[in-house]
């Protein structure tokens, strides 16, 4: 058996997999809440992270009726900052992925590479990305300059997988996927940028020794063998971030294959043969999970959770399902209602924490059904313009793989298929990073021989839905209204 974990924003999932790359049991807990002290802060505590990874083992365990584990694989949401002082104790909560108050130290580290234009391509250049408030590194540079206490006291950072990782084994690693979304990574040589790091400020003693996902990095320690059942001594592969992880749990290996992966957030995630780089920064350039291939995505900041927002706001009586069935019988585009997801700022393309999101074209006859279909169809449009970008740039795109919770209700896998005018492709179990994860342990413990091996035992595909012409005119007639509404609500914002 083959243990993945995966430490998301909402819980930790941990999950069983055979020798065949079957499922055999599942089971998970959940976090508190992250915390928003001020708008667009998110914090979480490290600590709540390792109570549930303990919760999750041996729930699974006591599902699988004590199954034995011959590896452990890792991963979990990205760009979390996890400070920790010399004794590995965690110094303040950590600043995770959707937090983007560090726009000011976007600028200053421009501005230490050239300011402005030339500094923004002199980072691209050094990490392939830019500097984004979501990253690792501007998170640790607000700390920096805010919190100068904390900061004089760090002698380890990692992202929230690998600060379990550290609990079950006492070691300080990261894989070099999860490693290309810090910003302090030199992505196309696969190692840390000493350049970035110098220039940033950040000792290099702080940095985990880097691996490659599916590479052995660590052995569960006498402490977490205690904490959760798992035996001293079991090997732990590195792993991935949760769009790496995901990615290898879907299938998305070579150049050609795609998913659109909706969750809190969501992700269109292409592989690459070699690090294939937006000169404007629009896209994320980072290490695949592959040993040797590379992959570019683009990042919608609020894709499952405007679909929580919406229900948690206007429809707190009514299920996702209730919700949903509704929508269903509104027409596609919902009677010219629109909605731009930027309930956390955006990403892809707009690299804009300062966004904020709307309805635009509400009527006398909008309903709570036009309003659920306009989110439905406005996270699609989102996601889209990560395929504009994708035949911008050259990216092939062979088809498409549906995951996470868009993947499962009938009414967003067909809006997707004729947005984005792709063959999409439902998985029979589409179990997410937890699954990849647990395919990268089985690689690690050499049962596969590589991912492709473990991936073609593990992935079928159940159903292909074939965008509709009809839907697909329709639907780019609505694409082109919404890609005018950011520039004009940036208008007003000023």
């Amino acid at each position: 058996m083959f243990l993945g974990m995966d430490v998301g924003t909402g819980g930790t999932r941990a999950v069983l997999v055979d020798e065949k790359g079957q499922l055999v049991a599942s089971a998970s807990s959940e976090h508190q809440p992250f915390r928003t002290p001020h708008p667009g802060w998110a914090e979480q505590d490290p600590e709540d992270w390792w109570r549930a990874a303990q919760e999750a083992i041996r729930e699974v365990f006591a599902v699988s009726r004590g199954s034995r584990v011959d590896a452990v694989g890792l991963t979990g949401q990205m760009h979390g900052a996890v400070m920790l002082d010399k004794d590995g104790n965690v110094l303040r909560p950590s600043l995770i992925w959707c937090d983007v108050r560090t726009g000011p130290q976007c600028e200053w580290l421009n501005n230490q590479f050239g300011g402005g234009e030339v500094g923004r391509k002199r980072l691209i250049e050094l990490t392939a990305n830019p500097a984004l408030p979501n990253f690792t590194l501007t998170k640790l540079l607000w700390v920096k300059e805010h919190e100068p206490e904390i900061f004089a006291k760090i002698a380890h950072v990692l992202c929230p997988k690998d600060y379990v990782r550290y609990r079950l084994t006492g070691t300080y690693a990261m894989d070099v996927q999860e490693a290309s979304g810090t910003l302090l990574l030199d992505v196309a040589h696969r190692t840390w940028s000493k350049e970035v790091a110098k220039v940033a400020g950040i000792p290099e003693s702080w940095l985990p020794q880097l691996f490659e996902s599916p590479e052995i990095c660590a052995k569960i320690g006498d402490e977490g063998a205690q904490r959760t059942g798992l035996k001293a001594g079991t090997p732990v592969a590195a792993g991935a971030g949760d769009q790496g992880a995901g990615a290898v749990g879907m299938g998305i290996l070579r150049p050609g294959s795609v998913s659109a992966t909706i969750g809190t957030s969501g992700v269109v995630f292409a592989a690459t043969a070699a690090p294939t780089m937006d000169p404007l920064g629009r896209l994320h350039t980072f290490c695949h999970a592959v040993p040797g291939r590379w992959h570019v995505m683009g990042v919608t900041q609020a894709a499952g959770l405007s679909l929580r927002w919406l229900k948690e706001t206007l429809a707190p009586d009514q299920s996702y399902d209730e919700l949903t069935a509704a929508a269903a019988k509104i027409p596609a585009g919902s009677d010219g209602l629109l909605w731009t997801p930027y309930l956390f700022g955006e990403r892809t393309p707009h690299l804009d924490p300062t966004a904020t999101a709307a309805f635009v074209g509400i009527t006398s006859t909008t309903t709570r059904a036009h309003f659920t279909r306009a989110v439905l169809e406005g996270v699609a449009y989102s996601l889209k313009d990560t395929f504009t970008l994708f035949a911008e740039l050259g990216i092939p795109v062979k088809g498409v793989r549906l995951g996470g919770g868009g993947a499962r209700g009938p009414l967003w896998r067909e809006i997707q298929a004729n947005v984005y005018d792709y063959p999409c492709e439902r998985l029979t179990a589409e179990e997410g990073g937890a699954f990849g994860a647990a395919l990268m342990a089985g690689v690690g413990a050499q049962h596969w021989p590589d991912l492709e091996a473990a991936c073609a035992a593990g992935i079928t595909v159940a159903e292909t839905i074939q965008p509709k012409q009809d839907l697909v005119q329709r639907y780019a007639e609505g694409y082109a209204g919404y890609r005018r509404v950011y520039p004009a609500l940036k208008g007003i914002r000023g």
